[in-house]
């Protein structure tokens, strides 16, 4: 979401110039996350849309207001220019979800990260972010002689001292921001 909103750039070069060091990997659960919230934007998106023609509506039944008139006019204005966002966001959403489906290894979510992400206390009130780390660490497990790197916008939870340091223990090095990924990425190639 953050390549479909523009908030994250570096992101959207990377996937698209993905240097041949680096192998992307995303754990699936990410896709269903990914998709859960393209619904849940268009939800919120579609019922600010709502109100926005009741407010249309309200203004341009009052006839004697030159401001109601440039209201209308303006609020018109801005519901063509935020479709036009919405169009613009779903479709990066789709190229990027598409560039991932063919240039990234999906983690498969299966029975042994499922029971040890019930067993774990960490993350507890964010379900899908518990599993998405667990993937992470199951998949880290499994290539312990590479290097290994997260990333994620999501400071909020995998920012936290406990996450990094059960990242790091299993030899995972978060970045917060892919321009910062990048830019170790480049000191390691000096």
């Amino acid at each position: 979401m953050g390549i479909a909103k523009g908030q994250d750039t570096q992101a959207e070069y990377l996937l698209q110039n993905t240097p041949t060091s680096v192998h992307l990997v995303i754990p699936s659960i990410c896709y269903v996350e990914a998709l859960t919230t393209l619904e849940q934007e268009e939800k919120h998106n579609q019922d600010f849309l709502r109100r926005l023609e009741i407010q249309i509506n309200e203004a341009g039944r009052e006839q004697s207001s030159q401001n109601s008139k440039i209201l209308v006019s303006r609020l018109k204005q801005s519901q063509i220019r935020f479709n036009k966002r919405i169009n613009e966001i779903e479709q990066r959403f789709y190229v990027a979800f598409n560039q991932l489906s063919i240039k990234a290894e999906m983690i498969t979510l299966n029975n042994d990260i499922i029971h040890e992400s019930l067993n774990k206390t960490i993350l507890e009130k964010h379900i899908v972010d518990k599993f998405i780390l667990k993937c992470i660490i199951h998949h880290a497990r499994l290539h312990s002689e590479e290097i290994k790197v997260f990333t994620s916008s999501n400071s909020k939870e995998f920012g936290r001292h406990e996450v990094i340091e059960i990242l790091r223990d299993t030899g995972v090095q978060y970045f917060n921001k892919t321009q910062n990924f990048l830019g170790w990425l480049q000191s390691q190639s000096n």
